[in-house]
C-alpha cells in the first residue's frame, strides 16, 4: 500500500509542469557557465576543435531554450536546458583533456631539447679532441639551425612540427656524436654475447639510418639527379637487407652482420651524396 501511494506520488510529481521561475534561473545561470564560467575560459585557451564545436551546440541549444520560454513552452525550455548543459560539460571535459595532452607534449619537448643540446656539447667535444675538421663543423651548424626552427615553431603553437624537427636535429648530432668516438667499426667497440645480439644491433642501426635517409633528404630529393642517386642506394640498401634477414633466418649471423653493414653503407653513401655530411 505504501509502494503503490509513492509509486502515485513519484508519477504525480513528474507529469508536473516546470516552474516558470525556476526556469528563469537555469536559463540565467547555463548562460553563465556557457560564456564567463572557468570552464568557458578553459575551453578559449585550450583552442581544442571538438570542445569549441561543443561549446557553439550549448549555444545554440541555450537560444532555442529561451525562444521556448517566451513562447511558453515549458517542457521544451527545460529539456533545450538540460542539453545546453550536458554539452558544455562535454566541452569542457575536452578542454581539459586536450591541456593535460598539451602540458605532457611540451614538456617532452623541452626535455628532448635539453638532451639534444647535451649530445650536441658532447660531439663538438669529442670533434675538438679527434681534430675532425669541417666535416663535424658541418653538423654542428646544421642540429643548430634546426634547434631554432624547432623552438620557433614550438613558439608558434606548431607543436608536431617542432617535435618533428627537434628529432631531426636529434638524430644527425646523435649520429655524428657515435661516430666520431667509435669511427666506422662502432660494433667492434661493444661487448656482445654472440652474433645474434650484434644482428639486432645492426637492425637497429640499419633502421636508425633509414629514417635518416626520409629525415634528412626529405627536400633534397625533389632534385632530380639526388633523387635518383638516393632512390639506387635505397635500392641497394633494402636489397642487402633482405638477404641479410635471410642469412639470420638460416642462423648465420655472422654474415648476416657483415651484410647488414653493406646495407649500412648504401645509406650513409646516399646520405653523403646528397650533400649532408654524417660519420659511417
Amino acid at each position: 500500500m505504501a509502494l503503490a501511494l509513492y509509486a502515485a506520488v513519484a508519477s504525480a510529481a513528474q507529469t508536473l509542469p516546470p516552474d516558470r521561475s525556476q526556469l528563469e534561473r537555469k536559463l540565467t545561470s547555463t548562460r553563465t557557465l556557457i560564456e564567463t564560467s572557468s570552464g568557458a575560459r578553459q575551453i578559449e585557451a585550450s583552442g581544442d576543435a571538438a570542445a569549441v564545436a561543443d561549446r557553439a551546440r550549448a549555444r545554440e541549444l541555450h537560444a532555442r531554450a529561451g525562444d521556448a520560454l517566451r513562447s511558453e513552452e515549458l517542457e521544451s525550455a527545460s529539456k533545450l536546458l538540460d542539453e545546453a548543459s550536458r554539452a558544455m560539460f562535454a566541452a569542457v571535459r575536452k578542454a581539459a583533456a586536450e591541456q593535460v595532452s598539451g602540458r605532457k607534449e611540451r614538456a617532452d619537448f623541452e626535455a628532448r631539447m635539453l638532451s639534444t643540446r647535451a649530445l650536441l656539447e658532447a660531439q663538438r667535444r669529442v670533434a675538438a679532441e679527434k681534430n675532425s675538421g669541417q666535416s663535424a663543423r658541418d653538423v654542428s651548424s646544421r642540429v643548430e639551425k634546426l634547434l631554432a626552427e624547432a623552438g620557433e615553431q614550438a613558439r608558434s603553437g606548431m607543436m608536431g612540427a617542432a617535435r618533428r624537427t627537434l628529432d631531426q636535429a636529434y638524430m644527425a648530432v646523435k649520429i655524428s656524436a657515435i661516430g666520431l668516438r667509435d669511427g666506422d667499426t662502432v660494433v667492434r667497440s661493444l661487448n656482445f654475447t654472440s652474433k645474434a645480439e650484434e644482428y639486432e644491433y645492426e637492425i637497429d642501426r640499419n633502421e636508425t639510418h633509414r629514417m635518416l635517409v626520409d629525415m634528412l633528404l626529405k627536400e633534397k630529393r625533389g632534385t632530380a639527379s639526388v633523387g635518383a642517386m638516393v632512390d639506387q642506394a635505397l635500392a641497394a640498401a633494402a636489397t642487402l637487407r633482405s638477404q641479410a634477414e635471410a642469412e639470420a633466418a638460416r642462423r648465420d649471423h655472422d654474415t648476416a652482420v657483415k651484410t647488414l653493414e653493406q646495407s649500412t653503407r648504401e645509406l650513409v653513401k646516399a646520405i653523403r651524396g646528397a650533400g649532408v655530411y654524417i660519420p659511417g
